[in-house]
């Protein structure tokens, strides 16, 4: 029975029950907006969001495939490296005289290997996703120093540079980009097979199985997502530091996961929400620039985002229960 001085959902007021369908990372996005432009010099500035954007990019692109492999139950530790390898691959098959196209292929191809290789270890070996993408992401940051000798790669070349800092349709190039993965990561989700088998393999796999379907292949396609995304999101990292450095995306994989996280996607039953993957992005991105320009040393980023994450899973346990 429910407490006289408690209202039920439908006797809130109309604003209420509006207030509680808004997530709790847009909450944390405004706040974020309102401090870091009363309290960070610069911040609130066209230029300056505008560079967000750009920073936000290729996160967005490691966040997208990482919403999905979450809501399967998994993650991807080795995306990161991944992505650094990548950017490797395609800059030194610029140096070598490759076209711009062929050199991107060569990094999707390895990218899709890696997804294909994480895929069969968590999949079909039945090893924990933490520990089978641990062990990749040794692997490729081990062969990209290699590759390299620890050294970043460069002379390659005018056109990616060009392409990278073009517009189209006035729009800047990696925010296109950005938003050309996005659309149709949206339409796969929450319009096709792949995507509710996506919600059913995290929600309940052996209804899937005894349904006919093919869940491991879905599966592992989950993960080869994943390694397509971070050979294309090489493109945009490879064109920002006009180089390819084996390290350079280290850690990016934490970025994309706690963004996924404060969007609201849940380890458990297949929970996901793409739009808030975009907004916990936007929240990470609009966190690390507004540190930044306020000079927060680069230790106490890492440890701004985890208190994010927290803050976001917190506000969404209160507001659950009320």
């Amino acid at each position: 029975m429910n407490s006289p001085l408690r209202l039920t959902v439908a006797q809130r007021p109309i604003f209420l029950r509006r207030a509680a369908a808004i997530p709790g990372v847009a909450y944390i996005l405004v706040a974020l907006l309102i401090g870091f432009s009363a309290f960070g010099s610069g911040f609130a500035s066209l230029a300056n969001f505008s560079n967000i954007g750009l920073q936000s990019a290729i996160l967005l692109m490691l966040a997208l495939p990482m919403t999905l492999i979450i809501m399967s139950e998994g993650l991807d530790l080795s995306m990161g490296a991944v992505l650094g390898l990548c950017g490797v691959v395609l800059a030194l098959a610029l140096v070598k005289g490759a076209g711009l196209a062929l050199a991107l292929g060569v990094a999707l191809v390895v990218g899709i290997a890696f997804g294909f290789l994480n895929g069969v270890l968590v999949v079909t070996l039945g090893i924990p996703p933490f520990v089978a993408t641990l062990g990749t992401l040794g692997i490729a940051q081990s062969v990209a120093l290699v590759a390299t000798d620890g050294q970043s790669v460069v002379g390659i070349g005018e056109a990616l540079p060009a392409l990278y800092s073009s517009e189209f349709l006035g729009v800047p190039f990696p925010l296109f980009v950005a938003g050309l993965a996005y659309l149709p990561f949206h339409f796969l989700l929450y319009h096709t097979r792949f995507g509710a088998y996506v919600f059913a393999i995290g929600g309940n796999r052996e209804a899937l199985v005894l349904a006919g379907a093919r869940a491991n292949r879905y599966h592992i396609g989950i993960y080869m997502l994943g390694g397509l995304m971070a050979g294309a999101a090489a493109l945009l990292l490879t064109g920002r530091m006009n180089s390819g450095h084996p390290i350079a995306a280290i850690g990016m994989e934490f970025d994309a996961i706690a963004a996924v996280i404060v969007g609201g996607t849940s380890f458990e039953r297949g929970n996901g929400w793409l739009p808030g993957t975009l907004l916990g992005v936007l929240a990470v991105g609009v966190l690390k620039n507004g540190l930044n320009v306020m000079a927060v040393p680069s230790s106490l980023q890492v440890a701004s985002i985890g208190m994010l994450v927290i803050v976001a899973l917190l506000i969404d346990t209160i507001r659950g229960k009320s």
